[in-house]
């Protein structure tokens, strides 16, 4: 574990997040490597970057959301397979490959919906299986190149997405986003926020309202302290305001990122922004989804077979080690919600804008088969 080294500002909201910062990162080479993250759960007060060098901890990094947001944890789990397919040494091939797997299938059991985590993985394993090394080191060589394969293709998506969401934002804009979907989400520069970032740079001088985000306050902690120390003009409103500030007409705009996208259109993001669509429509506002195509899963028809992770209900009992319930009391605590595609606008990627949003658009973008008649 690593604090902000000597010398460094202290990670304030602003300061923290001018300094250029890797959300995920490997540390030299594949057989004595290791894996170094930024420890989201202690964002904004304290920058703490961890080291992983055993399954486990990767494990428990994604688990207790150290490492969170879609494309992220998909870059870590792929790391993550890396350090598993050496644990058993390297004396052979056939050694390494069983660890990958073994080491993938428990890495799966972390987290249920980002679908970014179970395309890293198979995506691992199926290199280990297809490669011809001649030895287990070569092997774990070639894990390693594939691992940092997806990282730098994650960081190339953002860009591209980030491109594409800046042409839907005009001038000044009001920009209204849930939750967390920046650079500390991905590989670089996010989805829904390299939306934000892309029209900062281009001069648009967008005006961005951050919900806080119940109940881990991701949009408050983690997307407040990246806008702000880009020198973007963000607003931290509480959830429930968003309708007021809706009708206010301060938002032109809605932009989310998404844990999963099923093959109609439906997506699944933290909790809250299924709500947050239903206001935009009512209050004629477009409401833009902005993930990667690493984020569709074309095998789910729609969002009534995406899985609904639910978490520790001390999380809204006794949030950041305070009580604020009685003892006792029951807690339903989903981590996601499902917007379905009627209320999605468009779906910005990195392959275009998806709108409207159909099975049709989407396989036609994505370059999938077509959708059985």
């Amino acid at each position: 574990m690593t604090a902000v080294p000597p010398g460094e500002p202290e990670a304030g909201p602003r300061e923290g997040a001018r300094r250029r910062f890797k959300t995920v990162q490997w540390i030299g080479d594949a057989a004595g490597g290791r894996l170094r993250m930024i420890d989201q759960t202690r964002l904004p007060t304290e920058f703490v970057e961890i080291d992983c060098e055993d399954v486990e901890s990767v494990w428990w990094a994604i688990k207790r959301l150290s490492v969170r947001g879609a494309p992220a944890i998909g870059v870590a789990a792929a790391y993550g397979a890396v350090i598993g397919a050496r644990s058993r040494g390297t004396a052979d091939v056939a050694t390494v490959r069983e660890a990958l797997r073994d080491a993938a299938a428990r890495l799966a059991t972390s987290r249920p919906t980002a679908v970014n985590l179970f395309w890293a993985l198979d995506r691992m394993r199926r290199v280990a299986d297809a490669e011809t090394a001649e030895t287990g080191g070569l092997l774990l060589d070639r894990l390693l190149a594939e691992a940092r394969a997806i990282a730098d293709e994650d960081r190339a998506m953002c860009r591209a997405i980030g491109r594409h969401g800046a042409e839907l934002i005009s001038k000044g804009d009001g920009i209204l986003t849930h939750c967390n979907a920046g650079g500390l989400a991905t590989a670089d520069y996010g989805t829904a926020l390299a939306v934000i970032f892309s029209a900062h740079e281009q001069g648009k001088s967008p005006r961005v309202f951050a919900d806080e985000t119940r109940p881990l306050l991701q949009g408050a902690r983690l997307t407040a302290w990246e806008l702000a120390g880009q020198g973007i003009d963000v607003t931290l409103i509480c959830d429930s305001m968003a309708a007021q500030v809706m009708k206010e007409g301060r938002v032109q705009a809605v932009v989310v990122g998404a844990d999963r996208i099923a093959a109609n259109g439906d997506a699944a993001n933290k909790i809250g922004t299924y709500g947050v669509a239903v206001l935009a429509r009512h209050h004629g506002i477009p409401f833009y989804v902005a993930a990667p195509s690493s984020t569709f899963d074309l095998s789910l028809a729609d969002g009534s077979g995406i899985p609904i992770e639910e978490r520790d209900p001390s999380e809204v009992t006794e949030g950041f080690g305070r009580r604020t319930a009685p003892e006792g009391v029951g807690v339903y605590n989903p981590a996601f919600d499902v917007t379905p595609a009627g209320l999605i606008s468009g779906i910005i990627t990195e392959r275009g804008v998806v709108s409207p949003v159909s099975e049709k658009a989407i396989r036609a973008a994505l370059g999938g088969p077509p959708a059985d008649p």
